[in-house]
């Protein structure tokens, strides 16, 4: 039979109950501990002890715990293992305890102090600076479905940036790819025909995402009547916004963190990219999941953490406004030209503090003195920043836009100035941020508290003379405060009553005492440091809420400077690698002279190899490359190059070519590469043909595609046929420009009908029986694929190699006499005349069906009807 919960357990269950599948963090004195599956779980994730308290239900309480003072390294290591935590905090003191006791007539003895859950701690919710990278943003995404469309808010709480969007269901993994969510929150009702809700996704009440409480909890937050001046959100939109504040709600326990005036995203404002392509491009993290071997790793150059998480986001969205990008560029174009001025910005940034995240912590309520000063000396380096470059001639219109910003917080400086010292501390629990002279009544507190002290040292040197102890001392700790300290062979003599001392504690080695002179000395101290610590506080609350009513033009700061940063940075990047910058033209064209992939080529430099460059001319007379060659010749190297200096150029970046004019692109699409996803039953062909799909389904005329080794997961003639048609919807259907590698010879008779298509091989030579691999592109038809020759270059067995070239031979002397696979294909109608004639055929079928009046046959007639439309449609075979 269980026995009987204590207090503190039948506390902890309640608390339990509140936090549900989060980690409860349960404050006890000085630690944080964690009971029965929450203790497991934590011990194993944190590599800690897993000890026992107590007993519940008769069985032994597996508990463990960590240390208050460095609980965020824990709560880090719990977060990134996909924990949330909920953080019980003790609100009342002991004292307050006993009180409440003898108030509600209790036994003080068994007062219990009162916790509550004062935070939730989850991946999207996070603003302290140990839990969060420099570099990389934090999102929390709430996604909902209203009227068949797809809301989408998306908030990095640590900044404050809010962004509102909508899209079609179908390319709702595509938003949530660029995204990069940390955390999503849905509706418990996620729609059966949007397929699988996002992975560790957190449900929801439906009631959360209504868009009229998302409208009104947006107007109440920004203190305005109507969204009109942020943009025209979609219900939607709002819908999304409703999930995502009652969540933070949630999270913060009624209080909310910084959230600026939220933005509308244009989904036709940023080049689109499915999740296909962005896993295949590399753009903010390799196929491995780092940051290391991705495009950002390979072109950041960011003095500052803000940059850093902007640079990302230009990545990551594209823009396709030749207006905007031209902006970009200018801004790039003109820190290039002048390295002098480039490093002096570049200096100054790297020294700035990240105002942007300090400030979310203050205005969330976890602000420290350290992030007022960080405020204060980010907004006067932002000054002189404008004041410097203001003073340059022919300036940017982008700069003009944005030097403005950089000023404007005069007073506010000047107040946490005179308010703060120089480096004030992390904590505030015990003083010493404020400024000499800002206040004088702290002053006079201050001086008193040291007043004493000087006394306290003075009465230990008379104490001495008086016993005539040398070794006598006056010490502090927080549990007994000032005590006099002998050693315990001198003890005799203030232990005697007319001594004027009173024994308090005796340890190994000495001896403690007190005296009335000591206990009034340190009662001043005590009454002057706490009204010292309080007079402290108050002024924190004051310089907090002074900041927080600029927060919004803090962070329009903020993100000037993070812009300057990425522009600085860009024009470095381009000055290191002899980068160009590309020319932005509305011709559907792509002409790149000597263009290089980024990623490839920095690696080969660490290594002193040299990246061999390569053009590519694409435009309406020739939009369509087929290029041929071996394994390993650099085809996928060049297709993803070239994909990769579009999404730069449109990104607003010099790109790493000679010279480059790119017609812009609305959709980029890469299906490079093999892979499986086994988890949702997908084998390497079927994810092949989902992304091919995907690819025939969505390009249009703007689009650049590439695509690499179509048909190779199937059978020889399965795919072919695939890849053939595939090239004829690209060239006849979707007409627009592509990069299609294969190693199909086949395939090169398509040239002779397409008239769009050219084609392209890599070059190889062997010499002396070694494979010599050029990673040149030259014009015309690969003659051969080499792939023995790479075989033996991966070590495979000089006996197979052997038997495959014998193999190979009796092969190719079967296709001279029978015209190989290719044979009977050149008659074959192309894809739009032969799309026609399937069309043609289906609706005869059609047209007789809707022809018949069913009811009025008879079974005969019916019978007849059936054979008859039976032999027209196998009449109708190809």
């Amino acid at each position: 039979m269980a026995g009987k919960s204590t207090p503190m357990m039948e506390q902890y269950h309640a608390l339990k109950r509140e936090a549900g599948d989060c980690l409860l963090f349960y404050r006890m004195g000085d630690f944080f501990e964690l009971f029965f599956d929450d203790a497991r779980t934590a011990a194993g994730v944190l590599d800690i002890a897993l000890t026992t308290r107590g007993e519940h239900g008769g069985e032994p309480v597996p508990m463990c715990g960590v240390p208050v003072h460095s609980a965020e390294s824990y709560l880090a290591r719990l977060i990134r293992a996909g924990c949330r935590v909920a953080i019980a905090e003790q609100v009342e003191t002991p004292e307050e305890a006993k009180a409440r006791a003898r108030r509600e007539g209790s036994p003080v003895s068994k007062a219990l102090v009162r916790r509550d859950i004062v935070r939730f701690v989850t991946a999207g919710t996070l603003t302290e600076e140990a839990l969060l990278e420099p570099r990389r943003a934090n999102l929390l995404v709430a996604i909902c479905d209203v009227r068949g469309k797809a809301g989408i808010a998306a908030i990095d709480i640590s900044t404050g940036r809010m962004v509102l969007e909508d899209c079609d269901p179908a390319r709702l993994g595509a938003a949530i790819a660029r995204l990069g969510p940390s955390e999503v929150v849905i509706p418990e009702d996620w729609p059966a025909d949007w397929g699988e809700p996002p992975a560790g996704a957190i449900e929801r009440a439906r009631s959360d995402f209504a868009s009229d409480g998302g409208e009104r909890r947006l107007k109440d937050i920004h203190g305005v009547a109507t969204l009109d001046g942020f943009g025209a959100f979609s219900r939607a939109m709002l819908a999304a916004a409703g999930g995502l504040i009652a969540y933070l709600d949630h999270a913060g326990r009624g209080r909310l963190p910084l959230l600026l005036p939220p933005v509308v995203r244009a989904g036709e404002a940023a080049l689109a990219m499915d999740e296909a392509t962005r896993a295949s491009l590399e753009i903010v993290r390799s196929q491995q999941g780092g940051r290391e071997g991705s495009l950002l790793a390979a072109i950041d150059r960011c003095a500052t953490g803000a940059g850093a998480r902007q640079l990302a986001e230009d990545l990551s969205a594209p823009l396709t406004d030749a207006a905007g990008i031209e902006a970009r560029l200018a801004l790039v174009g003109w820190f290039h030209a002048d390295p002098v001025l480039r490093a002096e910005l570049r200096e100054v940034l790297r020294a700035l503090p990240d105002i942007g995240r300090a400030l979310g912590r203050i205005v969330a309520g976890r602000g420290s003195p350290r992030d007022l000063g960080q405020v204060r000396d980010g907004l006067a380096e932002a000054r002189r920043i404008r004041d410097h470059l203001q003073a340059r001639p022919d300036r940017p219109a982008l700069l003009d836009a944005l030097l403005p910003h950089l000023g404007g917080h005069g007073a506010l400086v000047d107040l946490l100035q005179r308010a703060l010292v120089p480096a004030p501390p992390t904590e505030r629990q015990n003083g010493g941020f404020i400024a000499e002279g800002y206040d004088a009544g702290l002053d006079e507190l201050r001086q008193t508290s040291g007043n004493a002290r000087r006394a306290i040292a003075a009465m230990e040197s008379r104490y001495r003379e008086e016993t005539g102890i040398a070794a006598l001392k006056i010490r502090h700790n927080g549990v007994l405060g000032y005590f006099i300290e002998v050693p315990s062979k001198h003890a005799d003599a203030l232990m005697a009553p007319d001594s004027g001392f009173t024994h308090r504690q005796t340890m190994a080695g000495a001896v403690r005492f007190n005296s009335l002179g000591l206990h009034e000395e340190a009662a001043r101290i005590a009454e002057a440091g706490g009204h010292a610590l309080a007079a402290e506080e108050a002024h924190f609350e004051e310089l907090t809420s002074a900041v927080a009513e600029r927060r919004e033009t803090i962070a329009e700061t903020a993100a000037a400077l993070a812009r300057l940063d990425v522009a600085a940075g860009n024009a470095e990047r381009a000055a290191e690698g002899d980068w160009c910058r590309p020319a932005i033209v509305e011709d559907r064209c792509l002409e790149i002279a000597g263009g290089r992939h980024p990623v490839v080529e920095a690696a080969l430099a660490r290594t002193g190899e040299r990246f061999v460059a390569n053009d590519c001319r694409l435009g309406d007379d020739d939009r369509l490359w087929l290029i041929g060659g071996p394994n390993m010749g650099g085809k996928s190297t060049f297709l993803r190059q070239s994909a990769l200096i579009v999404l730069l150029a449109q990104a607003g970046c010099f790109v790493p070519a000679a010279s480059a004019r790119i017609g812009l692109v609305d959709r980029l699409f890469s299906r490079v590469g093999a892979s499986d996803n086994l988890a949702r039953g997908r084998s390497t062909f079927m994810v092949e043909m989902v992304e091919t799909a995907a690819i025939l389904a969505q390009a249009s005329e703007r689009s650049f595609v590439i695509l690499d080794e179509v048909g190779r997961g199937t059978s020889t003639y399965d795919g072919l046929a695939l890849a053939w048609a595939v090239v004829e919807a690209v060239h006849e259907t979707l007409r627009c420009r592509c990069l299609f590698a294969t190693h199909y010879h086949e395939l090169s008779r398509l040239a002779e009908t397409c008239e769009a298509l050219s084609l392209h091989h890599v070059r190889a030579r062997e010499w002396k029986g070694e494979l010599v691999l050029l990673h040149e592109l030259a014009r015309g038809p690969a003659d051969r694929s080499y792939g023995l020759a790479v075989a033996r270059l991966a070590g495979v067995p000089e006996a197979v190699v052997a038997r495959a070239r014998a193999v190979l031979e009796r092969l190719e002397k079967g296709r001279a006499e029978t015209g190989g696979l290719a044979a009977g294909l050149g008659d074959l109608p192309l894809f739009a005349a032969a799309t026609a004639v399937e069309e043609e055929r289906v609706d005869s079928l059609r047209e007789t069906l809707a022809a018949l009046d069913v009811d009025a046959l008879s079974p005969r007639e019916a019978l007849d009807t059936l054979y008859r439309l039976k032999q027209e449609a196998g009449s109708t075979k190809p």
